[in-house]
């Protein structure tokens, strides 16, 4: 029997003020990801899609290689984390999508990243 891997994905976001500029509807997050292999042997990401909308209903796709310039090779209970950022048009919106990973056989699978929200600290009630 093939044990599926077993991966966590936690998100944190935070409102940039410094760089945004709400009369240009420039709109700065970051959002920090923690990847956790809960699993018994490593696991490796290799891409990224990232599906981005705002409260207009502006959608951004968002996919390529690695992220924020490499492909982790996660070992078995540890983490990888990373810090990157998207410019949103309004002060709110939402952002979800998936990594593309490869399992110590070179098994590729699919790990889903539920919508998480990006707001300004006002918009959150």
């Amino acid at each position: 029997m093939i044990e599926s891997p077993r991966v966590c994905v936690q998100v944190q976001s935070v409102y940039i003020e410094s760089h945004s500029f709400p009369e240009e509807d420039r709109y700065v997050f970051a959002y920090t990801i923690t990847i956790r292999n809960l699993g018994r042997h490593p696991v490796q990401l290799l891409r990224r899609y990232w599906l981005i909308t705002n409260s207009n209903g502006g959608k951004m796709e968002v996919q390529g290689e690695g992220v924020v310039g490499e492909q982790p090779l996660i070992a078995p209970g540890s983490e990888f984390q990373y810090t990157s950022g998207a410019v949103l048009e309004t002060p709110l919106g939402t952002m979800q999508g998936h990594y593309e990973m490869v399992d110590q056989n070179g098994d590729a699978f699919r790990v889903a990243i539920p919508a998480f929200r990006l707001a300004i600290p006002t918009m959150i009630n």
